[in-house]
């Protein structure tokens, strides 16, 4: 679970990066509007590398099995990037579709939340 906890951190110090890139270099360049939509992909950005690192903490003190902990965590990454990804370039480049991409990458994030709460709730019950 070391490897998440790498990645986690790594997303977390790339979160905050992104976030001041949006605060001090976007600022005056993209509108009201795409500037919102790159501080929403940042937040999630964010929230969802915390995850991953919880989700491997929790896997380390054994309240949920390691293999369930590896897929969540897997899930949580690949999401954090077809989320994020896609709205940092829909505010950065204006290209519509990629904001058809985004619910991929909010759904993965529902099914990670999902999948720790069944692991958590189904290992407790052992």
């Amino acid at each position: 679970m070391n490897k998440w906890i790498t990645i986690g951190a790594v997303l977390l110090a790339l979160g905050v990066a992104a976030g001041a890139f949006g605060a001090h270099a976007l600022a005056k360049r993209l509108d009201e509007y795409h500037l919102d939509v790159y501080h929403k992909a940042a937040l999630y950005h964010f929230i969802h590398a915390i995850g991953i690192l919880l989700v491997a903490s929790l896997s380390a003190g054994g309240s949920i099995p390691v293999p369930s902990a590896e897929k969540i965590c897997a899930l949580l990454f690949v999401s954090i990037v077809v989320f994020s990804g896609s709205l940092y370039a829909l505010a950065i480049t204006d290209v519509r579709w990629l904001g058809a991409i985004t619910p991929i990458g909010g759904t993965g994030f529902i099914a990670a939340w999902l999948w720790l709460a069944y692991c958590s709730w189904k290992h407790a019950s052992v």
